[in-house]
C-alpha cells in the first residue's frame, strides 16, 4: 500500500521522505493557497525534494474539460518526473480523463463520494481514484465506499488504484488498509502518528538502560 503526504509544506515533506516510506505528494488548490508562495515554484522545489521517480499530484481548476485538458498540459510540461493530474468527478471532468488518457497523461479522479463514479472514472482512464473517506464518514460510511470500490475494480479487472483520502484519525488508515485500499495520502502529523504508542518509548529506553548499565556504552559497535 502506498503511503503519500497530503501536504504543500516543503520542510514537512523533506522531513517525512528523509525517514518515511514514501511513495509521492499530493496537492490541491486549498493545500498549495496555504502556503502563500508561488505556485510553480513551489511545485518544482517539493520536487526537488521526493525526486523524479515519486509521483507528485496536481490539481486542476478549470471547470471545462477543454480547460482541464490544458492546464494539464501546463503543468506536464512545466515540472518533471512522475506527475498525475487531478481531475474531479464531474461530467466535465470524466471528459477530461478520456481526452488526457489518449494523449498518454495519466490522471486521478478526485471529490470521489460513491462507488459508481469511481468506477466510471476508472472506465474512462484514470489511473487512481481518491475516496474522501472522513468527508463521506459525515453521510455514510467511508470504509465501506473503499471496499465496494475494490470490489468493483477487482471484478471488473479494472487497472486502477484506490488512493483513499481525508482523514482525520490512524484508525480511518487502518479500516482502508484492511479492506484493501491501495493507498492512502495522508496529512504529515497522521502518517508520523502511525508509529506513535505510548509503550514504544518506554521499551526502548528500558532494553538501552539495561545494556548501559552491563557495558557502559549506548551502543554495540566497537564492543570488545
Amino acid at each position: 500500500m502506498k503511503i503519500v503526504i497530503d501536504s504543500g509544506n516543503v520542510k514537512e515533506i523533506r522531513d517525512l521522505n528523509e525517514y518515511f516510506p514514501i511513495d509521492g505528494v499530493t496537492t490541491n488548490p486549498s493545500i498549495i493557497v496555504k502556503e502563500q508562495r508561488p505556485f510553480l515554484p513551489l511545485l518544482k522545489e517539493i520536487r526537488n525534494v521526493i525526486g523524479e521517480e515519486k509521483e507528485l499530484f496536481v490539481q486542476v481548476i478549470s471547470n471545462k474539460a477543454e480547460n482541464m485538458v490544458e492546464e494539464a498540459h501546463y503543468v506536464t510540461n512545466s515540472i518533471s518526473g512522475e506527475v498525475v493530474i487531478k481531475i474531479p468527478v464531474t461530467e466535465e471532468g470524466i471528459k477530461a480523463i478520456k481526452l488526457l488518457k489518449a494523449e498518454g497523461i495519466r490522471t486521478l479522479a478526485t471529490t470521489v463520494y460513491t462507488p459508481m463514479s469511481a468506477f466510471v472514472a476508472a472506465k474512462a482512464g484514470a489511473e487512481y481514484v481518491a475516496p474522501y473517506v472522513n468527508r463521506i464518514d459525515n453521510l455514510g460510511n467511508g470504509t465501506n465506499v473503499v471496499s465496494e470500490i475494490t470490489q468493483i475494480f477487482s471484478i471488473h479487472n479494472l487497472p486502477c488504484q484506490v488512493l483513499a483520502a481525508s482523514f482525520k484519525n490512524v484508525k480511518q488508515l487502518l479500516n482502508v488498509a484492511l479492506v484493501g485500499a491501495h493507498g492512502i495520502t495522508a496529512s504529515p502529523e497522521l502518517i508520523k502518528a502511525m508509529l506513535e504508542h505510548s509503550s514504544v518509548e518506554k521499551d526502548v529506553c528500558k532494553f538501552r538502560d539495561e545494556w548501559v548499565q552491563l557495558y557502559g556504552k549506548e551502543t554495540i559497535s566497537l564492543m570488545v
